[in-house]
């Protein structure tokens, strides 16, 4: 599978290590790394790249600078008053994050600064997350006039519903420890040990058949939107296909006779 070529200088540098781990690092820190359509064009064919790449395992989704990313650049929508423009900026963005959600491999966001508006809503709709203590979210929209409206779909799938509606309505900032008790992300840690725990939840990860977490995902995400019976008819079927795959075999084998799991090792 071949990814996009980048450079030091190139709005997304895209790395892939012999494990199947993809990095994607937003590289435009003096914008505080905004989703303009630039950097929404280089998420998506990144994404399209690891959607086709069977060896790929895990995405990590980093950034350089003091933020993680600040949203939209309303600089930028404010030289456009056209509702054509803004229209087509949102399908681009409501996109990249589908594609996201989509992708059979878990992405886990390492959020290293702020992360506001649309930069929530990315923190939001990857599977996991990792904060550094000094990480600090909002979905600022509404103090320009503008509410968040596509960050809160993700938003009120991480959140409650009352807490989403004050980060919305307030647009006002909390910090990584509110974040964490509130489920938007799972792990808070000191900046020097963000590296350290996010290779920790990699490792876990990558301990886990592929297919298993690939078929784990799409059930959990697809279940959610279901009524409880249309649920559990999925989520029985998704199992009983499951248990069919090779390394269910192995582990329900290595469960009756009492030792590891033997996995086939895979494709990279």
């Amino acid at each position: 599978m071949t990814y996009p070529t980048t450079t030091a200088q190139s709005l997304l540098q895209v790395a892939r290590d012999a494990r199947g781990v993809v990095t994607l690092t937003l590289n435009d820190p003096k914008r505080f790394n905004a989703l303009g359509s630039e950097m929404l064009a280089a998420l998506q064919q990144a994404l399209d790249a690891i959607a086709q790449d069977e060896g790929a395992r895990v995405v990590v989704l980093a950034a350089e600078g003091k933020a993680f990313c600040a949203g939209h650049n309303l600089k930028d929508m404010a030289q456009h008053p056209e509702l054509s423009w803004y229209q087509q900026l949102f399908a681009q963005c409501s996109r990249v994050m589908l594609s996201i959600h989509k992708l059979s491999v878990p992405v886990i966001a390492r959020v290293q600064g702020m992360a506001t508006a649309a930069g929530c809503q990315l923190v939001a709709q990857c599977d996991l997350a990792v904060a550094s203590e000094g990480a600090s979210f909002a979905t600022s929209g509404i103090h320009y006039g503008l509410f968040c409206s596509t960050p809160s779909v993700p938003l009120v799938r991480n959140v409650p519903a009352k807490r989403a509606m004050e980060m919305l309505l307030t647009g006002d900032f909390i910090d990584a420890r509110t974040a964490l008790e509130q489920g938007l992300v799972n792990r808070v840690v000191p900046q020097d040990a963000l590296d350290a725990e996010m290779e920790k939840l990699v490792c876990s990860i990558l301990e886990k058949p592929r297919t298993a977490v690939a078929m784990g995902k799409a059930l959990v995400y697809q279940q959610r939107e279901l009524g409880i019976d249309a649920a559990y008819q999925l989520a029985g079927q998704t199992m009983a296909t499951n248990m069919m795959d090779e390394a269910a075999q192995e582990g329900a084998r290595a469960f009756a006779e009492k030792r590891p799991p033997a996995w086939k090792p895979q494709a990279h």
